[in-house]
C-alpha cells in the first residue's frame, strides 16, 4: 500500500510540474509511454512558469521511504515486482495467506477474506492490516466534493497489528536469519544445542502438516461448492424451459408491467422535484463537512505528535531490551523466548511508524510546494491578462484612428495621408521579429508567431516581399487559432483515452483507430502511431531479414562507391530548405537523410535514387529514427505505390494522373468540364502531389494529417485529398474565365486552405463511396495504354536517330566532294 501511495504521489508531482510548462496541450499525459523519437521530438520550445526547486527535490529524496534491507528501494517494490528469489525468505505462513486470498475470489460469500494486507520489510512475524477508517472519514467519502477543496492529505489510515490472526513462527525466524541482522553465533538456536533444534524442526513439520490439512479441508469445501453450482445450473436450465413454455403469459405480464412503468415515470417526476430540495440540503451539509475536514486536519497534527512520543518510548524500550539481550552470560541464562518476540514486534512497529511518518512529512512538503506553484501560476495569468488588455486597447485605438482617416477624402498624390503613417506603423509592429528579451517574457505575448512552427518549418520567409511576409504571418496566426479550438482539444482527449486503454499493448486495426487517425494524430503521439503503421505494412519483409539489415546496408554504402551518391549529395540541401533540420550542411537531419537514401539505393538498385524520395524520407525523419524512416520509404515504394512509380520512366506516376482525371470527371464534373473548356492541364500541378504525397504543396498542419491517414490506409488517401482540395476551392475556380488566371491560381491555391477539419470532412464524407478496387481496375486499364504510347514514342525516337545519322553521313560525303573540287 505504501508503494502504491508513493507512485500516486510521484504521478501528482510530475503532473504538477507538467502543468507549469504552460503548454497548450493540457490534455496530454505527464509522461508519455512512447515519447517522440524523430527530429521534432528533440525540439523543446515550451516555456515554464517555475522549474522544480533543487532544494525541494533534495528534501523529497531525503524523505523518500527506503527499504533498509539489501538493495534498498521503495517500500513494497519487491512485492510489486514479484516474489523474492531468496530461499531463506520463504514463509509457509505467507504462502498460506496468499493461497487463502486467491481462493477467496472464487467464492461468493467469503468477502471477509479480502482485507488488504501490508508487510513492512522482509521479516514480519505477523501480518499488518488496514483498520476500518473512523466514522467521520466514512461520511466524508460519500461527498467527493469535499476532497476537492481540502488541502490536507486524503489518506487517513493507520496501520496496527491484527490481534485476531494467530501468531505463527516463520522458518527464517527459526533458522536465525532475517531482517534483525543477528549472526548465527548469538542465536538462541545454537545456544540450546541440537535438542532445541530438533524440537523446533518438529514444530515446523507440525505446522506444515496443519497447513496441509487445512488446505485439504478447503479443497473439500470447494468440491462441495462446485456440486452446488452444478445443481444450480440444472435448476436454471429447468426454469428456462418452463419460462419458454409460458412465453405468451409473460408477454401479457410485460404489457402490464409497461403500464405500471408509465405510472412510475410520473411518480419519478415528482420524486425529482423532491431530490432538488434534498440537493439544497446536501449543499448545506457539505459546508458543515468542510468544517469537519479542518478539524480532522487538526487531529492529524495531534496524532503525529502522539506518534513521535510513541517513537521515543519504543526507542527507549528497544535500547533496554538490547542491553538485556546483549549480555546473556551475565544474567546466567538466555533471555526467554517471549521477550525476543516482544522485541521483534517493537522493532516492526518502529519500522512501520517510521515509514508512515516519512510519507506524511513528504506529503506535507509537497502540498506546500504545489500551493506555492498554484499561486505563482495565478499571478502570472493575471499579469498576462493585464498585458493582453493593454495590447488590445492599443490595437483598437490604432485601428480607430486608421478608420477615421480612411473615411476622409483621398488626398492628392503629392500629399501624404496621415493614414499612410498609421498603416506603416501597424505593418512594422506586425512584421517585427522577436528579440531575445521578448522570448524571455513569452508569457505576456501568448499569440506570438515564432520563427519556426512545431515541425521546424519557417513560418515567415525572409526572402519574400513585405506583402507576402504579412500574408504568411496572417496564415500562421489563423492556423494557430484553428489548432486551439474545442474540437482539436476534444480529439486530443479521445487519443489520450484510447492510448490509455491500450497501455503496454500493441495497436490493432479497428474502426475506432481508423476514425481517430482520420481526425489526425496529436503531435506527441505521432511517432508511436507512425512506427506502428510502418511496422504493420513491412512485417513480411522484416521477418525474412536479419535485425541489423539497415546497418549492413550502411556499411556497404560506406565501403563501396554508389552511382546514386552524387545526385543524393546535390539534393540534400534542396530537400526542405525552409525547415531548420535541413537548412544547412551542419543541420541535424542532413546526415540522417544521407544515410537513409544511400541504404535505400543499395536495397533497390533498379531505382537507385529518384528526386522525390528525398522529400519522403525527410518528412518521416521528423518523427522517426533513421532505421524506421528507411522502412517507411520501403513501405511507400514497395507496398503502397505500384511498380515503376519512382523509376526513370515514372510509368506508375503517369498512370495515376490518368486515373485521377477519370475520378475528377466522376466526382467533380463541373470543375473538370471547366478545365477542359479552357484547355488547362491540371496534371502539371497534381503530378508532384502524388510523387511526394503533398510535401511543399499544403500547409504543414494539413500535410501531417494527410500523412497520418496515408501511412494507415495507403495510396487511396492521395486520391481522396487531391479531389478534396479541388472540391474545397471549386467555386473559386469556376469564377475564373481565363486559362492564364486558372493556371496561376492552380500553383498556389492549396496554400490558402487552412481549415483541416473542413478539408478532412470533404475527403472522408463527401467523396464517398471510394472503393480501392475501382482504382486498381482503372490503373490496369490505363497502364496498357501508357505502355503502348511509350512503345510508339520509343519507335519514333529510334527512327529519328537513324534519320539524323543518315543525314549527317550525307553531309560529310558532300563536304568531301566539295574539297576535291
Amino acid at each position: 500500500m505504501h508503494y502504491w501511495l508513493q507512485q500516486l504521489q510521484q504521478k501528482r508531482w510530475d503532473y504538477s510540474n507538467m502543468r507549469g510548462t504552460g503548454q497548450r496541450e493540457s490534455w496530454c499525459s505527464p509522461t508519455l509511454a512512447h515519447p517522440p523519437t524523430g527530429l521534432v521530438g528533440k525540439d523543446n520550445d515550451a516555456f515554464s512558469f517555475e522549474k522544480p526547486c533543487e532544494t525541494m527535490e533534495k528534501v523529497r529524496s531525503d524523505f523518500s521511504m527506503d527499504d533498509e534491507t539489501e538493495g534498498a528501494g521503495m517500500v513494497g517494490i519487491q512485492s510489486a515486482r514479484g516474489p523474492s528469489t531468496n530461499p531463506l525468505n520463504f514463509s509457509l505462513k505467507n504462502f498460506g495467506t496468499e493461497l487463502r486470498n486467491s481462493m477467496s475470489y472464487l467464492r461468493s460469500g467469503r468477502a471477509d477474506h479480502r482485507r488488504s494486507m501490508f508487510y513492512t520489510g522482509n521479516s514480519p512475524s505477523e501480518d499488518w492490516e488496514l483498520v476500518d477508517p473512523p466514522k467521520d472519514f466514512t461520511e466524508q467519502k460519500n461527498h467527493p466534493d469535499t476532497h476537492r477543496h481540502s488541502f490536507g492529505s486524503a489518506f487517513t489510515f493507520d496501520f496496527v497489528r491484527n490481534p485476531s490472526r494467530p501468531k505463527k513462527l516463520l522458518l527464517r525466524d527459526m533458522m536465525g536469519t532475517g531482517k534483525s541482522g543477528r549472526s548465527t553465533e548469538n542465536s538462541p538456536v545454537e545456544c540450546n544445542g541440537s535438542k532445541s533444534l530438533e524440537m523446533q524442526l518438529r514444530l515446523q513439520s507440525q505446522q506444515q502438516q496443519e497447513e496441509l490439512s487445512r488446505l485439504q479441508q478447503e479443497e473439500v469445501k470447494l468440491k462441495e461448492e462446485l456440486a452446488t453450482q452444478k445443481e444450480l445450473v440444472r435448476l436454471l436450465q429447468q426454469t428456462l424451459r418452463t419460462s419458454q413454455s409460458e412465453r405468451p403469459t409473460v408477454v401479457a405480464q410485460l404489457e402490464e408491467l409497461l403500464k405500471e412503468r408509465d405510472g412510475q415515470i410520473q411518480s419519478m417526476c415528482g420524486h425529482m422535484e423532491r431530490l432538488a430540495l434534498e440537493k439544497e440540503s446536501l449543499q448545506k451539509e457539505l459546508k458543515g463537512l468542510k468544517l469537519k475536514v479542518g478539524e480532522i486536519n487538526d487531529q492529524l497534527g495531534m496524532l503525529m505528535e502522539t506518534i513521535q512520543a510513541k517513537d521515543e518510548v519504543i526507542m527507549k524500550l528497544s535500547q533496554e531490551n538490547s542491553e538485556q539481550g546483549g549480555n546473556p552470560n551475565d544474567a546466567g541464562s538466555p533471555p526467554p523466548h517471549k521477550d525476543l518476540q516482544e522485541l521483534s514486534i517493537l522493532k516492526d512497529s518502529l519500522q512501520g511508524y517510521k515509514s508512515q511518518n516519512k510519507f506524511l512529512n513528504k506529503e506535507i512538503l509537497e502540498l506546500t510546494v504545489l500551493r506555492r506553484n498554484a499561486e505563482s501560476r495565478e499571478k502570472a495569468l493575471e499579469a498576462k491578462c493585464t498585458a493582453l488588455e493593454a495590447k488590445l486597447c492599443q490595437v483598437e485605438s490604432k485601428y480607430l484612428v486608421l478608420l477615421q482617416e480612411v473615411k476622409n477624402p483621398v488626398c492628392s498624390s503629392s500629399e501624404q495621408s496621415p493614414a499612410h503613417e498609421v498603416i506603416s506603423r501597424l505593418l512594422e509592429d506586425a512584421l517585427q521579429a522577436e528579440s531575445p528579451d521578448q522570448q524571455e517574457h513569452l508569457i505576456f505575448k501568448p499569440n506570438t508567431v515564432s520563427e519556426y512552427d512545431v515541425y521546424g518549418f519557417k513560418t515567415v520567409p525572409e526572402e519574400e516581399e513585405e506583402e507576402e511576409k504579412l500574408v504568411a504571418k496572417v496564415r500562421a496566426l489563423e492556423l494557430k487559432s484553428l489548432s486551439m479550438t474545442d474540437q482539436e482539444v476534444s480529439i486530443g482527449v479521445k487519443w489520450e483515452n484510447f492510448l490509455a486503454s491500450t497501455m503496454n499493448r500493441d495497436l490493432v486495426h479497428s474502426p475506432e483507430l481508423k476514425a481517430l487517425i482520420r481526425c489526425g494524430v496529436p503531435h506527441e503521439h505521432r511517432s508511436q502511431v507512425w512506427r506502428w503503421c510502418v511496422f504493420f505494412h513491412v512485417k513480411k519483409f522484416r521477418d525474412q531479414l536479419p535485425a541489423d539489415y539497415y546497418e549492413t546496408l550502411l556499411n556497404v554504402a560506406r565501403e563501396k562507391p554508389n552511382p546514386a551518391s552524387k545526385q543524393i549529395e546535390l539534393d540534400l540541401l534542396r530537400t526542405l530548405p525552409n525547415n531548420k533540420h535541413y537548412s544547412s550542411p551542419s543541420a541535424g537531419g542532413i546526415q540522417k537523410l544521407r544515410n537513409v537514401l544511400l541504404a535505400f539505393s543499395w536495397r533497390n538498385p533498379d531505382i537507385g535514387y529518384c528526386q522525390g524520395l528525398n522529400r519522403l524520407a525527410a518528412i518521416t525523419l521528423l518523427y522517426l529514427d533513421q532505421e524506421d524512416a528507411f522502412w517507411t520509404l520501403i513501405a511507400i515504394v514497395e507496398v503502397f505505390m505500384p511498380r515503376d512509380y519512382y523509376t526513370k520512366t515514372l510509368l506508375g506516376s503517369q498512370v495515376d494522373q490518368r486515373v485521377f482525371k477519370d475520378l475528377m470527371n466522376e466526382k467533380l464534373p463541373r470543375l473538370h468540364a471547366h478545365f477542359e473548356q479552357h484547355k488547362v492541364d491540371f496534371s502539371l500541378i497534381t503530378f508532384n502531389w502524388f510523387l511526394v504525397v503533398f510535401v511543399d504543396s499544403v500547409v504543414s498542419d494539413i500535410l501531417f494529417k494527410i500523412w497520418d491517414a496515408f501511412l494507415f490506409e495507403g495510396p487511396k488517401i492521395i486520391f481522396r485529398f487531391a479531389l478534396a482540395l479541388f472540391k474545397y476551392k471549386e467555386e473559386e475556380f469556376l469564377k475564373l474565365q481565363d486559362s492564364t488566371a486558372i493556371f496561376k491560381y492552380l500553383r498556389y491555391f492549396t496554400r490558402t486552405i487552412l481549415d483541416s477539419r473542413k478539408l478532412m470532412s470533404i475527403a472522408f464524407v463527401d467523396m464517398n463511396p471510394f472503393p480501392m478496387r475501382q482504382i486498381h481496375n482503372r490503373r490496369s486499364f490505363h497502364l496498357e495504354k501508357v505502355r503502348l504510347e511509350l512503345t510508339e514514342l520509343e519507335a519514333i525516337r529510334q527512327t529519328f536517330l537513324r534519320e539524323r545519322e543518315t543525314s549527317q553521313a550525307r553531309r560529310s560525303f558532300v563536304s568531301d566532294d566539295e574539297e576535291e573540287n
